[in-house]
């Protein structure tokens, strides 16, 4: 192995959702690395923003409006991708939503649609990829699995059930199409500092407490701390790596908790 093993020079990756938060910090970390960057968002709206944050940060990404979700514009996406920067080597299935109901409040409209972003996406979107990875003979595809896709808790059944749909759907990717020189690996971040989780992160709010007691590092992860595993498994240093999970999560699935005082 050589450290130009790690470099992703020459690349092109996808990232879905990479406006802000995890999905932005992924595409730094592959600009950083090499790679050319090309990201959506759900509307125009957050696809300047994002702009907008790659601009600030020194990277000229290609922006585009599409749902990952709706197979026509994810199939014009592609095109489009492929028309501006001239393949797609790596795509990072980042887009999603959570939706805390606990289970029999929750409609089945919002379940289905948890479903339909956090699992559908993924498959459409890696569906229309995959072609052109097959053709290149070499492609890596990186899920954004969770510990719920290990764990169950309170309110949040139907992203439980979709982001362990994603770690099979990982699985059966590596299965069928390991033999092209695809990799499609999954990382699944712990809980991790954005705008989204700010609120809970507030000192002395319970669901604070919680999180750094069941957290051997005890602190909520960065998204900073997802940069390196995600190079590693978009470079060729992991090309004999396939239908894995990678967990970024302070150790928390490795910890049953400390003993009551």
């Amino acid at each position: 192995m050589e450290m130009k093993d790690f470099s992703l020079e020459g690349k092109v990756a996808w990232v879905t959702g990479a406006s802000y938060g995890i999905g932005f910090a992924i595409a730094t970390a592959f600009h950083t690395a090499g790679a050319a960057i090309a990201f959506n968002d759900i509307n125009q709206e957050l696809v300047d923003k994002g702009l907008a944050a790659y601009k600030e940060a020194g990277i000229d990404a290609k922006g585009y409006v599409c749902d990952v979700t709706d197979e026509a514009q994810v199939q014009a996406t592609t095109e489009q991708i492929i028309k501006d920067l001239g393949k797609i080597d790596i795509l990072v299935n980042n887009a999603g939503i959570i939706k805390r109901i606990p289970m029999v409040e929750m409609s089945a409209a919002d379940f289905r649609k948890v479903i339909d972003i956090d699992l559908n996406g993924p498959f459409i979107v890696s569906k229309a990829v995959i072609p052109g990875m097959i053709k290149q003979r070499h492609g890596k595809i990186i899920n954004i699995c969770s510990m719920m896709s290990e764990l169950g808790r309170e309110t949040v059944s139907a992203y439980a059930a979709a982001k362990g749909g994603l770690k099979m759907l990982t699985r059966n990717i590596a299965s069928e199409y390991g033999e092209f020189n695809i990799q499609c690996n999954g990382i699944g971040p712990g809980y991790i500092e954005t705008p989204q989780t700010a609120p809970l992160r507030v000192p002395g709010n319970p669901f604070n407490e919680f999180i750094l007691a069941k957290t051997p590092a005890h602190r909520w992860g960065k998204t900073s701390d997802l940069q390196g595993p995600a190079v590693f498994l978009a470079s060729d240093a992991s090309n004999f790596i396939n239908g894995h999970v990678l967990y970024v999560d302070g150790g928390i699935l490795a910890y049953i908790g400390k003993q009551p005082q």
